[in-house]
């Protein structure tokens, strides 16, 4: 029985480590639409086509995400904001961001 939960547990380890690599290659295809966006000027309709892509479905749904046309829409959007992956995860970011939201509601 410890053999089949250590066996399980190693398993569902593995899952989630794949999953990050995964979810990895999502933030670099999003920075590089993001500098296709910046250089010339077609980074939604790039992220769009790979997301529609049939690579891109695979790579998402690996990475723990539903390839849906709303999932499509979201990313579009995230990469017109041309706001990179590591700075959009900062903790910086996400206290200026907040700041914002307040001052915005104190208004």
């Amino acid at each position: 029985m410890r053999d089949f939960v250590d066996g399980t547990a190693f398993n569902f380890e593995q899952g989630q480590r794949a999953r990050k690599l995964f979810a990895a290659v999502v933030l670099a295809a999003l920075d590089d639409a993001i500098a296709d966006d910046k250089k010339y000027g077609n980074g939604p309709e790039q992220i769009a086509r790979w997301a529609r892509s049939r690579d891109g479905r695979e790579v998402l749904s690996c990475a723990g995400i539903d390839p849906n046309e709303r999932v499509v829409q979201g990313l579009m959007c995230f990469v017109s904001r041309g706001v990179r992956t590591s700075v959009a995860l900062s903790r910086e970011e996400s206290e200026r961001r907040s700041q914002a939201e307040a001052e915005a509601e104190a208004a």
